[in-house]
């Protein structure tokens, strides 16, 4: 008898031996060896399960103990602490009958296997997609014990930890009960045995949490030089330092029997070191935590971790400290002394972020500065940036950010802020609500929401821009006038709905109504109720809801169509309420131009010169046209 698995392959020819019983404790060995014997491929053999004996002893010193069979009740009645005794050694002994495979099976069609986590505790059922199950008398009986062949061939226990395996295959036994064939379009995992999970050793480690802030590996893994953490900050209750305290495992057993014993722990990083006041130490059973009572940053000098706040350094540069990264809300104040107005402060291309910093002299080129408190005694470069919320700079060139800026002389440099306030101006860009300058030159852009003050007005080609949209970007002016229009629209269809309803509802009113005089009549005698009565009643009442629903609807649809209308108004009426302010004469060619939302338009005014005409505003005549006038 031959057998072709593949068109043009050879015959392989199977050798039928004759069915043997034996008693082994190892399934899958047994096999194997048949195998040899009989001179055939072990994947054409198979077996019955005849008998399972479970066996246990105890290992003491002196004489060995028997090894002691188990019945089925004794099994039951086992605890947690036998299989995680140490002394106790477990096995199975299996009578097997070994034959040929003749012919396939009904269970052929399902791809399974028996897998397990690597600690074999958990031992899994998958089945591959593509399998199909056919139902038959005999499938549950025959797919069981399937399923422990397949567990005895990887040498795994049946009977002591897989109690679960039926109850988690039942609802899969149920489906292919029920639907007669069963395909499996993904692949389904099943617990079908679960035994005694060791847990692990802790070895002792040493963690400094405060070194991972230091950011000097740029996004490919290269070292930046530029970023080796000359300050590292740390705000209050911030974990600094953890010592995880050694722990020794515990026993565990798993589905082999195999009792799993834990390593010992490893021991080599129990801290040496000291702290100061500013750090808290926090000793609990599984660790040491090394916490900052306060915000400041990470030093370490003589063996003794602490907290400061101060950091005086002569300059950052990138041969000195290169860039210095600390957290805003961290309480770390950094002096900069370089004030030699031929170098610079803060170098070339440093990156430093902090919670106050005060700068002697110069930030340099391509310089960024992050702080919420910053003074600058020198310069900004051109092509440096400094943000912070309350700024302070003698000579602006570069690009300034924050709320509150002052600056004694702006050259050419760019403001964005809320509030500024500028000493003397020549040249420059500004974006505030508020601007005041004292002395204005030439060539200098001022847009604002709400003011423009200057106190001594000397040069000219200066532009005044009134702008209530500088703070609200065109995208959400957009958004806002579309989600009004789409409001407008819901509440049109919404109205039209429930005007129907109400007409509806007007008109059979009165049918109801006696409707409902005779349901109450019925009730009170003793009447069973028409069945076509009460429908039409329930019918009535769910109407009633959909109509108070629309009411909400509606109501809710009317505030939001308000609350949107009023935003955009009085976004609107801002710029009346608006004022350029010159405090002296107006000299040369100088623009105002006043930006209105709706309609879109400028309005333009170039004030004589060396006129009087100290507060200017919008204004609109009785005719809807906009000009710029003397207001009061």
């Amino acid at each position: 008898m031959g057998l072709f698995t593949k068109e043009g392959e050879h015959e392989e020819t199977i050798v039928h031996i004759k069915p043997i019983v034996v008693r082994t404790s190892n399934v899958a060995k047994e096999l194997l060896q048949a195998a040899l014997n009989f001179k055939v491929s072990v994947h054409t053999l198979d077996f019955n399960l005849l008998e399972t004996q479970t066996f246990s002893k105890k290992v003491v010193e002196g004489p060995a103990e028997d090894w002691v069979e188990l019945s089925y009740d004794e099994i039951k009645e086992l605890k947690e602490d036998f299989f995680l005794n140490p002394k106790v050694e477990l096995k199975q002994v299996y009578e097997i009958e070994i034959f040929s495979i003749s012919e396939p099976t009904l269970l052929d069609t399902i791809d399974m296997s028996i897998g397990g986590n690597p600690s074999l505790c958990k031992i899994y059922l998958t089945i591959k997609p593509g399998s199909i199950a056919t139902y038959y008398e005999q499938f549950q009986e025959d797919f069981l014990r399937l399923v422990n062949k397949k567990k005895l061939r990887a040498n795994m226990m049946i009977g002591l930890f897989d109690s679960m395996m039926s109850k988690n295959l039942e609802e899969l036994l149920a489906k292919i009960r029920v639907q007669g064939e069963f395909h499996f379009e993904t692949q389904e995992r099943f617990l079908i045995g679960q035994s005694y999970e060791p847990i692990e050793t802790i070895n002792d480690k040493l963690i400094l949490h405060y070194e991972a802030k230091r950011k000097n590996q740029d996004e490919h893994g290269r070292i930046d030089y530029a970023k080796r953490g000359y300050v590292i900050s740390a705000v209050e209750n911030e974990l600094l330092i953890e010592y995880i305290k050694p722990k020794m495992g515990e026993n565990g057993r798993n589905c082999r029997g195999e009792f799993i014993a834990p390593k010992a722990p490893v021991v080599k990083n129990e801290p040496t070191f000291k702290t100061g006041e500013k750090i808290a130490v926090i000793d609990t059973p599984s660790n040491i935590e090394y916490r900052a009572k306060s915000g400041g940053y990470v030093t370490f000098e003589g063996g003794v971790y602490d907290i400061k706040t101060e950091v005086d350094v002569k300059e950052i540069s990138f041969k000195t400290t290169g860039s210095i990264d600390t957290q805003l809300d961290a309480d770390v104040f950094i002096n900069v002394t370089q004030k030699d107005a031929l170098q610079d402060a803060i170098g070339m291309g440093m990156d430093v972020t902090v919670n106050v910093i005060n700068i002697d002299g110069n930030i340099g080129s391509n310089a960024k500065v992050t702080a919420k408190k910053a003074t600058v005694e020198g310069q900004v470069h051109q092509s440096a940036t400094i943000t912070a919320d309350e700024l302070k700079i003698n000579i602006h060139k570069g690009a300034a950010f924050g709320k509150v800026v002052n600056i004694n002389r702006l050259e050419h440099g760019t403001v964005d802020a809320e509030k500024v306030f500028i000493t003397q101006a020549t040249g420059g860009k500004i974006r505030a609500k508020e601007i005041t300058i004292e002395i204005l030159g030439s060539n200098v852009k001022m847009t604002a929401s709400h003011k423009i003050e200057i106190k001594n007005l000397q040069g000219g080609e200066n532009l005044f821009v009134i702008d209530p949209l500088l703070n609200e970007s065109i995208d959400n002016l957009s958004d806002q006038t579309k989600k009004m229009e789409q409001t407008k629209q819901a509440l049109k269809e919404i109205q039209k709905e429930l005007a129907g309803y109400e007409r509806t509802w007007h008109e059979n009113t009165p049918v109801m109504e006696d409707l409902k005089r005779k349901l109450i009549h019925y009730k009170k005698n003793g009447i069973k109720m028409p069945v076509a009565f009460v429908e039409k009643y329930q019918q009535h009442q769910q109407f009633k809801e959909k109509l108070e629903a629309l009411r909400s609807e509606l109501k809710t649809k009317e505030d939001q169509y308000a609350w949107l209308s009023e935003k955009h108004t009085a976004l609107q009426s801002e710029i009346f309420e608006a004022r350029i302010i010159n405090h002296d004469r107006w000299r040369n060619h100088n623009e105002i131009i006043f930006k209105l939302i709706d309609p879109p338009i400028e309005v333009l005014y170039v004030p004589v010169h060396n006129s009087e005409e100290n507060i200017l505003g919008l204004v609109e005549d009785g005719n809807g046209d906009f000009s710029i006038k003397v207001v009061a």
